[in-house]
């Protein structure tokens, strides 16, 4: 896959290799992934807060502290 831009720079999009090589005759250049996930991948999405983990002990540990307090 490679990340092609337009002469303008209006369009930015994610083509194969292909297809790359004729955008590229055509008059598109190209540019690197990270550009395109800035300018169209990421751009609507909405920043959710992340969810954080719960402070909940796992059977294995509950196990071992069981084991522990019953020497």
């Amino acid at each position: 896959m490679k990340t092609m831009m337009s002469v303008d720079g209006n369009k930015i999009i994610r083509v194969t290799d292909d297809k790359a090589s004729k955008l590229y005759h055509e008059g598109f250049r190209y540019v690197s992934k990270s550009l395109w996930k800035e300018k169209v991948r990421d751009i609507n999405k909405s920043e959710e807060p992340t969810k954080t983990k719960s402070n909940k002990m796992s059977k294995a540990t509950k196990r071992h502290l069981r084991k522990q307090n019953n020497k």
